[in-house]
């Protein structure tokens, strides 16, 4: 299905544009999405359907063959597909970023190396966490080695979606010279190069995103790969990517919420119990249970349109995202607190149905990711309580507290 777009790049009825990519989901992913977690494998045929329908490259300008379209269309396509398989979905919104990452700082030449075959299925990610420090991504030990003009990469990250799988990373570390841990570059590096290797992801859900380890064994970087200046990755993220990647990851976990929901009403309302001829739906507990989950979601949705909304008009008026990133990671807690309260209600309701291998079970354990994803929703909330009480963020103290 091809993606009707503007003249100018916006798109006015959402509406139509769900509708849209709500039909390339039901087609081309959802089908999958057992499958994908059962042998736990990178969803590819689902991510090139993404790539041929063009909403892999929906944020990139047209110059670089891409759609164009904004924040809005973004959230909406991020929660459609969260609606059909969950693990694409984080893939999904960690290769918006990356390539955004290139589209806001990116040279020329880099915008016109990497962003064009996106549009063919090539797909990017970000590669951030380290062992040493965890959750803290703005906090890394590695550091790159100077070749001349160039660099050497020979260090390991804990967590990266798509590991192995990647055509480019944008990964993040020091480079010599560097005076404290928060003085990260970015560099854009070729997925393909033999150097990179991706260790097992094995976890409770979301088992087909890959996001274990990748080690780097003296993988060479050419100076034209350095994005932005040294010294800049902190500064890159939260005034660009960071805020696009919390509003994606709390879109997508809102997906999550809907087909859990979806699920739990489905087998509601076919289940009849024989011996009284009444149907789950007519049961008073459990019709207040499903209540409780269709006013979780209802809380996340206008959240999530305000949050896109704003970012449209930063981006308009040449504003740093930044400025709506302490919203952007209120927003990430609680979509995906209400998610996870949403699957246990449809776990709940559907008795031994729910907890068999299934639809409803297999959401359940997904959905357990979205309090992990970084920002951790303990860090997360750290962050935005010294926000609150006017303490300064971790994000600028080294050592926290």
């Amino acid at each position: 299905m091809t993606l009707q777009i503007s003249a100018s790049g916006k798109t006015a009825d959402y509406e139509n544009f769900r509708q849209q990519i709500r039909a390339t989901v039901d087609e081309a992913i959802r089908p999958h999405a057992e499958r994908i977690d059962r042998e736990k494998v990178f969803p590819k045929e689902n991510l090139q359907a993404l790539a041929d329908a063009g909403w892999n490259s929906l944020l990139i300008p047209r110059e670089y063959d891409g759609l164009g379209a904004d924040y809005t269309a973004f959230a909406i396509a991020a929660e459609e597909i969260g609606r059909g398989c969950p693990s694409t979905s984080l893939i999904y919104v960690m290769h918006v970023g990356a390539a955004q990452t290139i589209v806001y700082y990116g040279t020329e030449e880099q915008k016109q190396r990497w962003l064009k075959p996106v549009r063919r299925g090539a797909i990017g990610t970000h590669s951030m966490s380290e062992k040493a420090t965890g959750g803290h991504t703005w906090f890394n030990l590695s550091e790159a080695e100077r070749d001349g003009d160039d660099y050497i990469l020979n260090l390991e990250k804990s967590f990266t979606t798509s590991g192995g799988y990647a055509d480019f990373y944008i990964l993040q570390t020091r480079t010599p010279g560097a005076e404290k841990s928060t003085d990260l570059s970015y560099f854009i590096v070729d997925g393909k190069h033999p150097g990179i290797t991706a260790g097992p992801w094995e976890a409770l859900g979301v088992r087909g995103n890959q996001s274990g380890p990748l080690k780097l064994d003296r993988v060479p970087v050419p100076r034209r790969d350095l994005l932005g200046e040294e010294n800049k990755a902190v500064e890159i993220a939260l005034n660009g990517v960071d805020p696009l990647y919390l509003l994606g990851i709390g879109s997508a976990w809102l997906g999550v919420a809907e087909e859990a929901l979806t699920q739990a009403l489905k087998h509601a309302r076919r289940t009849v119990h024989r011996d009284f001829n009444r149907s789950l739906t007519d049961y008073q507990a459990i019709r207040q249970e499903l209540a409780k989950a269709r006013i979780l979601i209802d809380s996340v949705r206008p959240w999530q349109l305000q949050l896109a909304a704003g970012l449209n008009v930063l981006e308009a008026e040449g504003r740093p995202l930044g400025e709506l990133w302490y919203e952007g990671t209120k927003f990430k807690i609680h979509a995906t607190e209400a998610a996870i309260k949403v699957a246990e209600i449809a776990l709940n309701v559907t008795g031994g149905y729910g907890y068999k291998k299934g639809p409803i079970e297999r959401l359940y354990r997904d959905v357990r990711a979205g309090f992990a994803l970084t920002p951790s929703n303990i860090v997360a909330r750290e962050i935005v309580g010294k926000n609150l009480v006017e303490l300064p963020s971790e994000l600028w103290v080294q050592g926290g507290d």
